[in-house]
């Protein structure tokens, strides 16, 4: 994708976590020096189950970690579906903003005047699944395809400006990892709409 983005003349983020499926320093690297923009996809505060002098350590020490590879300005939250606990939360302690961060978008972005579309869930409209990766908006714009959100550009009734969250393992053309994504986030959508019922 990253590769595909800078044939196209896109400047993309890309949101790295620490765990090894994600932290890979090769592709780290690459990505950077094809001039996109890296992050830290931060989870520490579910990863120390809610202890915040943990987890703000920890926090601390990956996000230097990270700015080995780019110097890092900005950060966003990992849903985590499978904890209680929400990773933004750890704000509410501390300031981001104290590390050298200027930005997270889903404590800084007003997503009334920035359209906000994401995968998550394997699904454009994936909303019933998503524990966590939603936003406060007045759009109401529903798709259930891409080439349905490509129609809209192309016809402009979509707004101009938009955040578009993307997982790049979903958009493999490698015939084995789409099967394993399909089944595996098929499962995992029915134990998350499952947990966010039993909440209600």
């Amino acid at each position: 994708m990253a590769k595909i983005e800078y044939q196209s003349g896109i400047k993309a983020s890309y949101y790295f976590r620490v765990i090894p499926q994600s932290n890979k320093p090769h592709i780290i690297r690459k990505i950077a020096e094809l001039g996109h923009e890296i992050g830290y996809h931060y989870e520490d505060l579910s990863l120390f189950d809610g202890i915040e002098e943990k987890a703000i350590e920890h926090f601390k020490n990956k996000l230097e970690y990270f700015r080995q590879y780019y110097p890092v300005k900005t950060i966003c939250m990992h849903g985590s579906p499978g904890s209680k606990i929400d990773n933004k939360s750890i704000w509410k302690q501390y300031d981001y903003r104290n590390f050298g961060i200027i930005g997270e978008p889903y404590l800084d972005i007003n997503f009334n005047e920035i359209f906000y579309l994401t995968d998550t869930g394997r699904s454009w409209n994936g909303g019933k699944y998503s524990v966590r990766d939603r936003v406060l908006s007045n759009y109401d714009h529903r798709f259930k395809s891409t080439p349905e959100i490509i129609k809209a550009i192309q016809s402009e009734t979509i707004p101009r400006q938009m955040m578009i969250n993307t997982h790049p393992q979903r958009w493999t053309n490698n015939v084995l990892e789409w099967t394993w994504e399909y089944l595996f986030q098929n499962a995992k959508n029915k134990i998350k709409y499952l947990m966010i019922r039993f909440e209600k």
